[in-house]
């Protein structure tokens, strides 16, 4: 009875023990998982950072394509001459120096900048809605693993690039236009309407208000998200065949600056390819008098009458010769502006 009322005792105490023992420190290895778990999940890139390196890569763009760019718009409009592309650079500097080459520089510097800056921030926007869309229906678990996009869905991405860039993209193309077909009249012994783009500017909205400063909004949506699409779509593919003839790992190496160049590039002549058609209808309803056409379909019947449809393809020789070596310059820039703003991240 005895030994039997002792263990009884003494079994309250050893369970008063137990329940006032602490818990024991999780392991250091678990710990170790864990960190290394957090730091393998995909990290989002800053959307700021994609609107800053997307602005510095438009700058590049400009400043390197802009003398071919004024040659297109001249060719498309007819004030191109004779000579082809060379000839009419070679006139231009003849007639006005250098700084002809750049005539009409300063609204497409002061628009494509935020322009680009857009475009690649809501490319960046488009590349999460399309893999939030892909990502429906899977756990926690599956999200947190690294996502892939697949070129459909890069595609998608830069479809939907295009629709918010237009409304930077219309009016800062429709006052280029303007300045640089008044460039062909002044060469032919015309004058000169407008001083500069501010003045353009007040003209065109002194006229004709807002519809007339984005004239051609249309147009250049519809040259623009076929356009986006090859450009972008080009861009990736490019990159990821590159990559794997290289065999770099697209998750840990980088491209060199030559392989980012020649992606670059061949985005852009992409972009031009696709969208050349609809960029002379654009230039052609821009720069027309008031009430020449009743809108781009007019535009598009009347030059395929006048000139067959080898019209529809005026100023590609010179937007493919500028667009590789701006959009190289642009996707450059855009890259090593983007690693320079990692810490956004």
């Amino acid at each position: 009875m005895s030994a039997a009322s002792s263990d009884l005792s003494e079994a309250p105490i050893m369970t008063s023990q137990l329940e006032s023992k602490p818990a024991e420190p999780a392991s250091p290895d678990l710990h170790a998982a864990a960190e290394a778990e957090a730091a393998s999940a995909p990290q989002s890139e800053s959307a700021l950072k994609s609107f800053l390196s997307g602005g510095v890569g438009g700058a590049c763009c400009v400043l390197v394509g802009h003398p071919l760019d004024l040659v297109k718009v001249r060719m498309q409009t007819g004030g191109g001459g004779e000579g082809g592309v060379l000839g009419m650079l070679t006139s231009t500097v003849r007639r006005e120096g250098v700084r002809g080459l750049y005539r009409g520089v300063s609204a497409p510097l002061m628009a494509v900048s935020p322009m680009f800056a857009v475009s690649f921030w809501s490319y960046d926007l488009g590349q999460r809605a399309v893999k939030a869309y892909g990502q429906r229906g899977m756990t926690s678990e599956e999200k947190s693993r690294q996502y892939g996009l697949s070129m459909g869905e890069i595609c998608m991405a830069g479809a939907i690039s295009a629709i918010p860039t237009t409304g930077i993209m219309a009016p800062s193309e429709r006052i280029k236009c303007l300045l640089q077909v008044q460039a062909n009249e002044v060469e032919k012994g015309g004058k000169a309407r407008y001083t500069g783009m501010v003045d353009c500017a007040r003209q065109v909205l002194k006229e004709g208000g807002m519809a007339s400063l984005y004239k051609g909004t249309v147009a250049t949506l519809v040259r623009d998200i076929p356009g986006t699409i090859a450009y972008f779509g080009m861009y990736e593919f490019a990159k990821r065949e590159m990559m794997r003839l290289q065999g770099i790992d697209p998750e840990k190496g980088q491209l060199s600056p030559v392989a980012v160049l020649t992606a670059g590039g061949l985005a852009g002549m992409a972009c031009w390819t696709v969208g050349i058609p609809a960029d002379v209808i654009k230039s052609r309803y821009q720069t027309a008098p008031e009430g020449k056409y009743d809108g781009i379909a007019d535009v598009y019947r009347t030059l395929v009458r006048e000139e067959g449809y080898a019209g529809l393809f005026r100023g590609l020789r010179p937007a493919l010769l500028r667009a590789f070596p701006a959009n190289a310059a642009c996707f450059l820039g855009m890259e090593v502006s983007r690693k320079a703003l990692g810490f956004m991240d």
